[in-house]
């Protein structure tokens, strides 16, 4: 039996403003934070692998937090099992084989495009499965997205690449990511988005120990504050920026959410990284924000414009 969302839930529209688009800027901002602040801890002494563990950690802050709001209704029903399963194992693999297997083995610049076009994943399987439509003016924002994502995500690099095996890794990241939204997506139809955090969650940290052992001598990394504690807290911004995704993803269209929720969040990154970490956006960089801006103007006028078109309110 679905679970709808109801009037008292943390969904409630304020001020005006779309619950899905309040939770898609809450997660660009968040994950803006992470992006300019994650390489602190590595280059403390504390590897990335380790980095991953301490993430899932701090996914249970913002798990039990919103079980807490909902009176620690949890959905035990073989169904919610499946789908948080689902969807913290593709997040958290995801994850795994970016950080092991494909920036290891090639260059972040080739990478980090191909990985960040995964809402095209997302967006083929709404549109065939879903039947997700949106108007003109959202399509060309959703166009618009996918031309960003990848200038926004190029970096420069002297580089040469050895192998393939990288690519190989990228792809299997690239859809991963873009199943996981899929699946977001249709879990919420289902089941309350508080117990599909949940269980992302205690998924991701089931994955710790796989962490763990790929990392070379982890009991001679930084466990200070400036290692490990630095870790955790900067994988919070991640951790609630997913929760407040999985919201997103509840009230709004995968079709507009997943491009929005991929390309902004650079941006965040790169005005936190010329402000704290002192370094200037590429060219390519600085093209993909001005694309993105526009992209995501259009996908909420656009979403706002199909609204008008079948009645349904707007506020």
């Amino acid at each position: 039996m679905s679970i709808k969302p109801e009037p008292t839930s943390a969904g409630v529209e304020k001020s005006g403003l779309k619950a899905w688009l309040m939770y898609a800027l809450l997660t660009i901002v968040l994950w803006g934070v992470w992006g300019a602040t994650i390489v602190i801890p590595e280059n403390n002494g504390f590897p990335a692998e380790l980095g991953y563990i301490m993430w899932s950690l701090s996914m249970l802050v913002p798990s039990l937090f919103c079980l807490r709001r909902v009176r620690w209704k949890l959905d035990i029903s073989i169904e919610a099992l499946a789908y948080g399963a689902v969807i913290g194992f593709l997040g958290g693999v995801g994850q795994l084989i970016l950080y092991s297997g494909a920036i290891a083995n090639g260059p972040a610049y080739l990478i980090f495009p191909i990985i960040a076009l995964a809402p095209v994943v997302t967006i083929c399987l709404s549109f065939v499965f879903l039947k997700e439509r949106v108007g003109k003016v959202g399509g060309l924002g959703i166009v618009v997205a996918l031309i960003a994502i990848p200038f926004l995500n190029y970096s420069d690099g002297d580089g040469s690449v050895q192998n393939s095996v990288w690519l190989f890794y990228a792809i299997l990241v690239f859809l991963a990511w873009g199943i996981q939204g899929f699946y977001l997506k249709q879990a919420n139809n289902k089941i309350s988005a508080e117990s599909i955090f949940f269980y992302m969650a205690i998924t991701s940290v089931m994955l710790a120990p796989v962490a763990w052992y790929m990392t070379d001598e982890p009991l001679e990394a930084n466990w200070g504050l400036d290692g490990a504690g630095l870790a955790f807290g900067i994988g919070l911004f991640n951790a609630f920026g997913a929760l407040f995704l999985v919201y997103a993803f509840r009230y709004g269209k995968a079709i507009l959410v997943s491009p929005m929720v991929n390309c902004l969040p650079p941006i965040v990154t790169s005005v936190l990284s010329l402000l704290i970490l002192q370094t200037l956006p590429t060219a390519y960089a600085a093209v993909g924000m001005a694309l993105a801006i526009f992209s995501a103007f259009l996908l909420v006028v656009g979403e706002e414009s199909d609204d008008v078109a079948v009645g349904r309110p707007t506020s």
